[in-house]
């Protein structure tokens, strides 16, 4: 469990939610329909489409990441959560999609990297496997 970060979209909310929450193929939970008069419309925070990436703890402040634990443990969450409100954090389709391009581009940045490391030890073990060559041959510089 962590806390929700400044760039979250963090909605507390009063039970019930008024929301009907489904779940994709991939086990992420999102708002299939906001109740137009529910607790979560009058927030004017949630949109259908949105995914939830985290839940707050059965009490306490911690939350939880939701990706991929499926409608099932969602629900159990939010119903067993201790007080009058629960706390979700949300994801819209816009933040799917740069957080998805970051990603991307943290992937290939990293790629990229190991790249150069390998081309570096490359390098390196060919410099070596010369230096070794010429220590058998007797000429290196008269150092041996």
């Amino acid at each position: 469990s962590r806390s929700a970060t400044s760039g979250d979209n963090l909605v507390e909310m009063k039970r019930p939610l008024g929301l009907v929450l489904d779940e994709d193929d991939n086990g992420n939970v999102f708002v299939q329909t906001v109740a137009p008069k529910g607790n979560a419309a009058r927030s004017g925070l949630v949109k259908e489409g949105d995914i939830v990436t985290m839940c707050s703890a059965t009490f306490g402040d911690q939350m939880w990441s939701t990706r991929g634990v499926g409608l099932t443990r969602v629900l159990a969450a939010i119903r067993v959560r201790a007080g009058p409100t629960v706390s979700l954090v949300f994801e819209s389709t816009t933040q799917r999609k740069v957080k998805g391009a970051e990603v991307a581009k943290q992937a290939q940045a990293a790629k990229d990297a190991r790249e150069r490391a390998q081309a570096k030890r490359d390098k390196l073990m060919k410099e070596f496997e010369e230096d070794e060559k010429k220590l058998k041959k007797g000429k290196f510089l008269g150092l041996f």
